[in-house]
């Protein structure tokens, strides 16, 4: 199994272009397979529960950046305020609120990305395109002084259909190019879209962060 995972690290180094950053997706999968990963020279983890997530910092090499992926409750942000490196799924005024009243608290500024609903999906969160132009046009570093708001993150619709697919992914970057061009927001330079089934539709649609987990570690159980 090591050789495997670490195979398909180097495989993603390889194949990425230098603009795109690796989040390799661990949830579900236990330390070893994480410290396969590790040993191969990646450093950057995503997880979708807290639970899991602390428990995985607790017992794991301290230079791993950990960036929360999964929807956020704001009951649980406390666990992971101390040491998460990136936020994604900020979907949410209540959400963001509560993350700057839990990193004021442990004196940092977290980094987060906003998450945008593109999908047709009911099932997945985000605020919609307006609803995010509107919560960036109130100038959230002063609302959120303890907040990095670094960029966007979407979820495609899960469909084999490629040209649903790139037309959610293309609006979320033409989206993005907006926002960018709106606002003078220094730290606003990441677009986190593109899993293991969708992440080549996403690189060429201008995803800067890709999110894998089953490419990389295997199907989950």
């Amino acid at each position: 199994m090591e050789k495997r995972i670490a195979e398909n690290i180097e495989r993603f180094r390889s194949e990425l272009p230098e603009e795109v950053q690796l989040i390799a997706v661990s949830k579900t999968k236990p330390n070893e397979a994480v410290m396969e990963a590790y040993r191969a020279g990646h450093r950057v983890f995503g997880e979708n529960r807290v639970q899991e997530l602390v428990e995985k910092y607790e017992a794991l090499p301290k230079d791993i950046a950990w960036h929360m992926i999964g929807h956020v409750q704001s009951n649980k942000i406390k666990y992971f305020a101390p040491f998460v490196n990136l936020v994604h799924g900020m979907d949410k005024p209540k959400r963001l609120k509560e993350l700057n009243k839990e990193a004021e608290k442990c004196g940092r500024v977290i980094d987060c990305l906003i998450q945008v609903h593109i999908a047709k999906e009911e099932s997945k969160f985000g605020f919609d395109y307006e609803e995010a132009f509107a919560l960036l046009e109130q100038k959230p570093a002063e609302r959120y002084p303890h907040l990095r708001i670094c960029g966007l993150m979407g979820m495609a619709t899960n469909t084999n259909e490629e040209h649903i697919v790139r037309e959610e992914f293309a609006g979320l970057k033409r989206f993005f190019d907006k926002v960018k061009q709106a606002f003078d927001l220094p730290h606003f330079d990441v677009l986190s879209m593109g899993m293991s089934n969708d992440y080549q539709i996403a690189i060429e649609e201008g995803s800067t962060m890709v999110r894998i987990g089953s490419s990389i570690f295997g199907s989950r159980q």
